[in-house]
């Protein structure tokens, strides 16, 4: 299997201690064109103090696409204060010539009826298409989750009939095991909008794993990543897959452990 560098892309998460030109120069080392920005790093902000031309110029000069900013939550939880959080990420997604905005369920062991979510997407996608931007529903395997199955969040958007797609998480859909079955005949790959990739070699209750335990891709990933991405391949996908660690150690990761680790991960799929 080999994977073209064009379509990898590297969420910010990864370096929680970089400045966002650090990040972008980083990326552009490993010869890697995407990134995804966030509004959960330490500075509370997508941009951190920067403006969106600064931004922007910045993309430029280090050859950065951005393709997504993380995140709107809980998005099936329709309040007014939640459309007003969305509408002003969709205005920075616009500014900063963001692709999409990533849509994450709430995740409080609070049941939310299938009809209740479709809703949700209907109330938000007139939002969405305002400010010309993608919306990428990203299901949560967590227990407590509100939407756990990708073949289910793509029946919601096919119910509520919104351009929507998914973002399949590789540690997500290994945790709601239920999406496995029949997940070749079920899932649509043309309604894949990014593919989010993160090893756990952490051995602990499959139902017990958090953010905490996600690191990067190895040859001890439980998870299997590398037969996942060449089922996806198989299927035909044909889009972005990035890379979102999320555990705490990555705030002692320098610049080269951070290059290293992206090298390494690729390497393994590419294998």
């Amino acid at each position: 299997m080999y994977i073209d560098h064009n379509r990898f892309c590297i969420n910010r998460k990864i370096a929680p201690n970089l400045s966002i030109e650090q990040f972008f120069k980083l990326v552009n080392r490993c010869g890697i064109n995407k990134v995804e920005l966030r509004n959960d790093m330490p500075s509370g902000k997508v941009t951190d103090d920067l403006s969106a031309l600064q931004v922007n110029s910045l993309a430029d000069k280090y050859g950065q696409e951005i393709m997504t900013i993380n995140a709107i939550y809980p998005f099936n939880q329709i309040t007014a204060p939640l459309l007003e959080k969305t509408e002003e990420l969709l205005k920075e997604a616009r500014s900063l010539g963001a692709k999409s905005l990533v849509l994450c369920p709430l995740n409080d062991n609070t049941r939310i009826p299938f009809e209740e979510t479709v809703i949700a997407l209907q109330t938000l996608a007139p939002l969405f298409e305002k400010y010309g931007v993608e919306g990428l529903v990203e299901p949560l395997g967590f227990p407590g989750s509100s939407l756990r199955s990708a073949v289910q969040s793509q029946a919601l958007i096919r119910d509520a009939q919104v351009p929507f797609k998914i973002v399949l998480d590789t540690f997500h859909h290994y945790l709601f095991v239920e999406d496995e079955a029949d997940f070749e005949t079920t899932i649509d790959i043309e309604l894949i909008g990014l593919v989010h990739l993160s090893g756990v070699e952490d051995g602990r209750i499959k139902a017990t794993l958090s953010d905490e335990e996600r690191v990067m891709l190895t040859t001890l990933d439980r998870m299997k990543n590398v037969e996942q991405v060449k089922r996806l391949e198989k299927l035909g996908y044909q889009g972005i897959y990035s890379f979102e660690p999320f555990s705490s150690v990555l705030a002692g990761w320098g610049e080269e452990d951070i290059e290293r680790e992206i090298h390494a991960s690729i390497a393994l799929l590419n294998d």
